[in-house]
């Protein structure tokens, strides 16, 4: 009789080490973009390009876009002005595969849960790269953005143990867009 109480045990803590496990962050079917990498310098002229990564794992990028609807300050932007957005965007060469895709949306839920850290000046006339993901609301059909990392002229960074992951994937995008 005293081994059911091990068993109950043992069960319990597999049910725990389960639920802390990473879960697989389901995406609308209407969410169309999940990062953006983009930046931003008004020194020397404007200069203001990245990409977006869409639901399909397509890399699209734009180079000062006229008439870009920025997100407001909280990140948040329509599903219409992120539409807008991409048709003013060029699909790249780069074509993330579906489980690489995956395993950086599983990141996603985490980061968004995350605390970013205050904004710190380090520079001046180096303008401001961010790394930004969203999660989309059908029911207002807006996506939230956050910040999962700012560099620059400003610095703040997303504190979740993802975040340095998700921001050297997106770097590493950025180098193989440079290239092509």
């Amino acid at each position: 009789m005293k081994v059911i109480p091990y068993k109950i045990a043992a069960i319990s803590l597999l049910v725990l080490f389960t639920a802390g496990c990473k879960k697989n962050y389901v995406i609308s079917n209407k969410q169309e973009i999940l990062f953006q990498f983009e930046y931003i310098n008004y020194a020397w002229g404007y200069h203001h390009y990245g990409f977006i990564i869409d639901n399909n794992g397509k890399v699209l990028t734009y180079n000062n876009p006229e008439n870009w609807n920025f997100p407001d300050k909280d990140l948040s932007i329509t599903a219409t002005l992120v539409d807008e957005n991409l048709n003013k965007c060029h699909h790249s060469v780069i074509n993330i595969s579906k489980e690489e895709l995956q395993k950086y949306t599983n990141c996603i839920k985490n980061i968004t849960s995350s605390k970013v850290t205050a904004l710190k000046n380090v520079a001046a006339d180096a303008g401001s790269t961010e790394f930004i993901c969203y999660q989309y609301s059908e029911n207002t059909s807006t996506y939230k953005g956050t910040l999962i990392k700012m560099e620059g002229d400003f610095t703040r960074e997303n504190l979740n143990f993802y975040s340095k992951k998700v921001v050297a994937w997106m770097k590493g995008i950025n180098s193989r867009i440079s290239k092509n």
